[in-house]
């Protein structure tokens, strides 16, 4: 397989773009080799710039939950371009797709759209500050809400600490306002809000980790929370980013019957174009500008490509009863992995939740916690993505991603998946 022209960009981007890419894992610095440059996809599949054809589980890391390049979604964005890609005023698809998100998601009375899921996150958080006049947050080791300054923070030495910086550039009084707790441990979270819960604006989660791995809530641990933040008077905040139109029309909220006071959005609801949202109950949001003190905007927020792309997507979910058939394909291929995974039973596990999963190199028989991810051999995974490169099978470039199937996944896109991990298990283990 030659990777010649994707060699050759590389090498040009490498003089134009810090590590040759706009997003750092893209570089494939986890994994090693060349990053692919891709010119086309359709359906469950990608093109390089040489031609070589990939069967696609990033699905540009979720959002593409129709596939690439669905035509009902690609018609509607045709067809607004040429009516005008951006009028920097109000337009009739906000309140379209702002309709169809407050109906599937109940917590959200009423939705503000953004542009990216760090701007949503970023904007729950000044609105949770705003609304409770406190100041400190409390986030979740492995639990990521983007790259604003007071979220790319770490947790210390201690179970539950207050947070020190994760990135050159962020200062420690940025950091200093957000403690962390680890995930799927109610105990250290009801200690942290014991002490502090009257500092303490909001609590902020994945409800379903997914960038540090996938890692499964614990079977009652999400009521937990709520329960908790209700007790001690604390918001609490549901990144649903990646879960969002995902797991449910409801997202994790209706997968899990637990619901959060303010909500983030992305990913789906853009329908593969840039695009986030946060929404609330009317009271909590009828404190965001114009209505309310708590400043917020954005010149490209609501623009008419991305909304009209996000509405096409969900009445698409909704026409081809989604969730129901990605559950089939879920099943489907773990069924035609299972062989492979009982051969490699204590070396190898495979984790999913309805449409994503996660491949981990590692005796346990489950995952609970970012310590345990932490604790699975990558270097093998590096050799598994290489190797499943080989064989036609494109994986996110990082053992600390998740994957994603698609409704565009059919039958043979699912037995030549689960014959190259096979092979590449093999290649890897023995």
């Amino acid at each position: 397989m030659s990777i010649d022209t994707s060699v050759k960009l590389y090498e040009r981007a490498l003089s134009l773009m810090p590590g040759g890419v706009n997003s750092p894992v893209r570089a494939f610095r986890s994994v090693g080799g060349t990053p692919l440059f891709m010119k086309r996809g359709a359906g469950a599949h990608l093109f390089d710039e040489d031609d070589n054809e990939y069967i696609d589980y990033c699905m540009s890391w979720g959002p593409l939950i129709l596939g690439h390049a669905d035509e009902e979604v690609v018609a509607s964005i045709v067809e607004t371009a040429r009516k005008g890609t951006s009028f920097g005023t109000p337009n009739r698809f906000e309140v379209e797709i702002a309709e169809l998100v407050t109906e599937r998601f109940p917590s959200l009375e009423k939705v503000r759209f953004v542009n990216s899921g760090t701007e949503a996150t970023m904007s729950a958080i000044r609105l949770a500050r705003g609304y409770t006049g406190r100041e400190k947050i409390i986030k979740f080791d492995g639990c990521y809400h983007g790259h604003a300054d007071h979220l790319l923070v770490a947790g210390g030495s201690g179970l539950a600490t207050f947070g020190v910086p994760d990135s050159a550039g962020v200062t420690e009084d940025a950091a200093r306002d957000t403690l962390v707790v680890p995930f799927n441990d109610a105990g250290v979270l009801e200690e942290v809000l014991k002490e502090q819960g009257d500092n303490l604006a909001a609590v902020i989660m994945e409800p379903v980790p997914c960038n540090y791995g996938l890692i499964p809530p614990k079977e009652g641990y999400l009521e937990a929370v709520r329960a908790l933040c209700d007790r001690y008077g604390v918001l609490l905040i549901f990144d649903e980013v990646i879960t969002g139109f995902r797991l449910a029309p409801g997202g994790a909220q209706e997968y899990f019957n637990v619901r959060a006071d303010i909500t983030t959005l992305g990913k789906i609801i853009g329908g593969g174009l840039p695009v986030g949202a946060y929404g609330a109950s009317k009271e909590i949001m009828g404190k965001v500008a114009p209505d309310g003190p708590i400043y917020q905007a954005g010149t490209l927020s609501g623009n008419p490509l991305a909304m009209a792309a996000g509405i096409a997507t969900l009445q698409r979910i909704q026409s081809l009863d989604t969730y129901q058939l990605l559950g089939e394909k879920a099943e489907r291929l773990h069924a035609l992995m299972e062989p492979a995974l009982d051969r490699y039973k204590g070396k190898v596990l495979f984790v999913q939740l309805e449409s994503i999963f996660a491949i981990y190199f590692t005796a346990l028989s489950s995952i609970e916690s970012v310590d345990q991810v932490k604790k699975s051999n990558m270097k093998r995974f590096a050799r598994f993505h290489g190797e499943m490169l080989q064989r036609g099978i494109y994986l996110s470039p990082s053992g600390y991603e998740v994957g994603f199937l698609s409704t565009a996944h059919d039958e043979g896109d699912l037995k030549k998946t689960a014959a190259a991990i096979e092979e590449s298990l093999e290649a890897v283990l023995e």
